[in-house]
């Protein structure tokens, strides 16, 4: 089964995409993940990567899509995978889908407001990237992280202005991704506001519909 998530940044894909992976036993592949992995690994794509956040400038698609097939051509994704926070444009969507198929595209539906409120709340593991929610997903020690015990931090990203510049550029570049796979027949709303547990529990359920 192939996967992709989507849904305005706080809404919730990295960890349904994480629970969902372990559900159905296939990688969860967020993009973010892949830079760190290939810069840290200076790769000759990680450090193509690295030569332009450096700069301050935007990675290109190209590069961007090359690292992602080449992860895809992986063993571990023989059966499948689920893909976080890749594509964010059109031409990104394009240019993936000229290079692969997927099964199902899941979008979470979160309000702005509410995307306003989680995100205030979130926490982050600047080591392991690791994400908590002081309300809704806690560390079990307050301000640590459960996987490598470092010290959480609020993401600049998190902060109110920068939320709300975000879910601007989330709705004039990304959203349009929901209509891109609506034509294309795959795609499968869920109602990203409830409890986590029933946000998992919808998303595997609309998988299998």
């Amino acid at each position: 089964m192939k996967l992709l998530m989507l849904g305005a940044p706080g809404a919730g894909k990295g960890t349904q995409a994480a629970r969902v992976a372990e559900a159905l036993h296939i990688p969860h592949i967020s993009t973010g993940d892949l830079f760190r992995a290939n810069i840290r690994n200076h790769t000759e794509l990680g450090i193509l990567a690295e030569s332009y956040i450096s700069k301050g400038q935007l990675v290109p698609d190209e590069v961007t899509i090359n690292m992602l097939m080449s992860r895809l051509a992986d063993e571990d994704c023989a059966n499948g995978y689920i893909l976080d926070g890749f594509p964010r444009t059109i031409p990104q969507a394009e240019a993936l889908t000229g290079r692969t198929s997927l099964d199902c595209a899941i979008n979470l539906d979160v309000k702005d407001e509410d995307i306003m409120n989680r995100m205030s709340g979130r926490r982050v593991c600047p080591k392991c990237g690791a994400s908590y929610h002081i309300v809704s997903n806690p560390p079990r020690k307050e301000g640590i992280c459960d996987v490598c015990g470092d010290q959480l931090i609020i993401r600049e990203d998190d902060k109110a202005e920068t939320v709300k510049n975000r879910l601007n550029v989330y709705h004039e570049q990304t959203a349009p991704l929901i209509d891109y796979y609506e034509k294309q027949g795959i795609l499968k709303q869920v109602d990203g506001a409830k409890p986590m547990d029933e946000v998992t529990e919808s998303v595997l359920r609309a998988i299998q519909e």
